[in-house]
């Protein structure tokens, strides 16, 4: 089933985000991980595409096998790192073959080693490029990314929704935001590019803080800002993870709340393929997930 129909329904969704491991015994472990995850009922998972797209073959396999054996609707993020245009085709193809109906085109992150993101020949050096290749040619639901914050590279705030204003109009049907830990600014977000004419659903990117020095490294890399309150409080417990793990899952239980009070269209959970604190931040929130979503 295509998440653009999900939506349609106008309750807000659930889904999680996994990457693919890199052995074959840690790809069947997230395996049964996710099919714990199946009696929540989310409307969908996504898999990434690992750095530099290095586990692209792990991305297509897990995702139909997630939708055959567990029942649960998957979306296969792409990237255009390292790929040609004939590549690209060629998983696009595996996906459609294999049943998949979403897909997230991303740019992705430089290869590991290299400092900024150089297009391949015959390869694309956008996502707003991928969205309009794939977009006339196939029948997938397309995702896009986007950045409350900004993206890092982006010069400025309103440079950075230009961009995103070329993916929607490339195709996408609806958007996911970047990890955020105030809800305030999505909100911005949201507002803004109201302004700008994107009138697409904007799901809310969610992760659950579990430890103090890897939250400050993805908050430093994809430009994420966190709140003085919430920092205090996580390295005030530093040193142990399990009440880094309390403080940061009542946080995003919180977040999830105000979000959902505010007609936010859905919660993408970003699980680094755990299922503890998702599963605890569902149980506080599955009584609000029945109110209409305003886009």
């Amino acid at each position: 089933m295509k998440i653009s129909d999900i939506l349609r329904s106008g309750k807000p969704t659930v889904s999680f985000e996994f990457f693919p491991p890199k052995t074959d015994e840690g790809f069947d472990d997230l395996f049964h991980t996710i099919k714990a995850l199946q009696p929540l009922g989310p409307d969908y998972v996504s898999v990434t595409y690992g750095a530099g797209g290095s586990t692209r073959r792990k991305t297509v396999d897990l995702v139909k096998r997630i939708k055959a054996e567990i029942g649960i609707e998957s979306m296969a993020h792409l990237t255009c790192v390292g790929s040609t245009q004939d590549e690209i085709a060629e998983i696009l193809e595996d996906l459609q073959a294999g049943g998949m109906e979403n897909v997230l085109p991303l740019r992705g992150d430089p290869p590991h080693g290299a400092s900024e993101f150089q297009a391949v020949e015959g390869g694309f050096g956008y996502a707003s490029e991928l969205v309009a290749f794939i977009r006339p040619r196939y029948q997938f639901c397309l995702a896009g990314a986007c950045y409350p914050e900004k993206h890092p590279e982006a010069v400025d705030a309103d440079r950075d929704l230009d961009n995103l204003k070329r993916k929607v109009d490339a195709g996408v049907d609806f958007l996911i935001t970047q990890l955020f830990f105030d809800n305030a600014d999505f909100y911005r977000f949201r507002d803004r590019c109201a302004a700008a004419g994107i009138d697409l659903p904007i799901i809310a990117g969610i992760m659950p803080i579990r430890n103090v020095k890897q939250i400050k490294r993805f908050s430093q890399m994809i430009g994420a800002s966190l709140p003085a309150g919430l920092l205090h409080k996580i390295e005030a417990v530093e040193d142990d993870e399990e009440a880094v793990a309390q403080v940061g899952t009542a946080h995003a239980a919180r977040q999830c709340e105000d979000l959902l009070a505010n007609g936010v269209a859905g919660l993408h959970f970003y699980t680094l393929n755990r299922s503890t604190a998702t599963r605890a931040i569902y149980q506080e929130i599955r009584h609000l997930l029945q109110a209409p979503a305003a886009r």
